[in-house]
């Protein structure tokens, strides 16, 4: 097999091809059988495999992208691609020329429904398997299209494995008992994976709304709505909000609502719907610490309404959210590292850690408000 004849094929099935249109295996074989009869079956199979690369956009990426241990994909203009594996960057052997990055920038941003131009040089867009992907194009990326690439991991986690002893079986327990439970954490600290973990934990019988920027949650649940955000077209029109998105779901008869991740004014309408019977609501925010996020969600409440006296924000948050829990991205992986509830400290809503010693020493206090009781023995002094 050779370069020339993965190009030769690439560009007369693509010729005429609509922007995203999907491409059916058959037809790029029936073009190498016309241009190379004598190509063996192995051979054959590995073109098209190539081709078809090539058109969904991945193009040389391609193994990269069914490496399991690949979290993070990153192209820095042309040039060596770098991935993250097990919390560590590393330069591959590929490298990729413009004209590569720029069919790959082409066809993602083309099937996910986007433009990325100098005149809007900044895209987010998600692939079929669920991978987010982020563009910068010149003139803000001086030299030349950023790519990057989140992985979408399909693999569940094992809450023991990476929380803290004792904490797996609480978080079990609260998500059970209609505790509203927010992931904090850096970017790629594997907040969306913990939250994934968390949905799945939700009864079968439950009517589930999520609300995301780019659809990355996969809840195995019979009776789920994704709802979806949209930015605005290339006249300035369409865009949909997360948090009209969250208003919305409140008139959808949701049991529960989790809202991939909250960065602005929507935390208002959030924290509502979690106080006004959407008890068991998920969501995650950037933070560096559970009382930091909770002074994220008092900024952004106040981005939904200025005009809300500080302390009416406060006890809206003490209120709705009972359990921050805070994930980070450590040497051995991706790791709970902290949780606490939410705590009235000096007529101020605050964050008290439930840890010591590495392990659970304490339960929330407001435990006995969800019904049946957690068990004291996941706790070790």
């Amino acid at each position: 097999m050779s370069a020339e004849l993965v190009d030769l094929i690439h560009r007369q099935v693509v010729d005429g091809l609509d922007p995203g249109a999907a491409v059916a295996p058959e037809l790029v074989a029936a073009a190498i059988a016309e241009e190379a009869p004598l190509l063996g079956a192995a051979q054959a199979t590995h073109v098209v495999s190539q081709v078809l690369a090539r058109i969904e956009g991945i193009g040389p990426l391609a193994e990269v992208f069914v490496d399991p241990e690949v979290t993070d994909i990153m192209i820095n203009g042309s040039g060596p691609v770098f991935v993250e594996r097990h919390g560590q960057i590393e330069a591959l052997d590929i490298a990729l020329d413009s004209a590569s990055v720029n069919r790959l920038i082409e066809r993602t941003v083309a099937q996910a429904g986007r433009r990325v131009d100098p005149g809007s040089p900044m895209v987010d867009a998600r692939l079929a398997d669920g991978s987010r992907v982020n563009v910068v194009v010149p003139p803000l990326a001086l030299d030349g299209p950023v790519v990057t690439i989140r992985r979408f991991s399909a693999t569940d986690i094992d809450l023991d494995e990476v929380s803290p002893p004792g904490v797996g079986q609480l978080l079990r327990w609260a998500v059970g008992a209609r505790m509203n439970v927010l992931v904090s954490g850096g970017t790629g600290a594997g907040k969306t994976t913990l939250l994934n973990a968390l949905s799945g934990l939700i009864e079968q019988s439950q009517r589930i709304i999520t609300i995301e920027d780019a659809a990355e949650l996969r809840l195995r649940l019979p009776h789920v709505v994704r709802l979806e955000s949209r930015p605005a077209n290339i006249e300035g029109r369409g865009a949909v909000t997360i948090r009209e998105l969250v208003r919305n779901a409140l008139r959808m008869r949701p049991d529960r609502i989790i809202v991939g991740e909250v960065r602005g004014a929507e935390a208002l309408d959030m924290l509502w719907a979690m106080n006004t019977g959407h008890e068991g609501s998920l969501s995650t925010i950037h933070a560096n610490g559970p009382s930091e996020a909770v002074l994220r969600l008092e900024v952004m409440v106040l981005q939904g309404d200025a005009s809300l006296p500080m302390w009416a924000v406060s006890e809206q948050i003490g209120a709705a959210v009972d359990l921050v829990v805070q994930v980070a991205r450590l040497p051995q992986g991706r790791r709970v590292v902290d949780v606490a509830e939410v705590a009235k400290v000096d007529d101020r809503w605050t964050c008290n850690t439930l840890l010591a010693g590495g392990r659970l020493a304490r339960l929330p206090r407001r435990a006995a408000r969800f019904g049946d009781a957690p068990d004291e023995r996941w706790c070790t002094p």
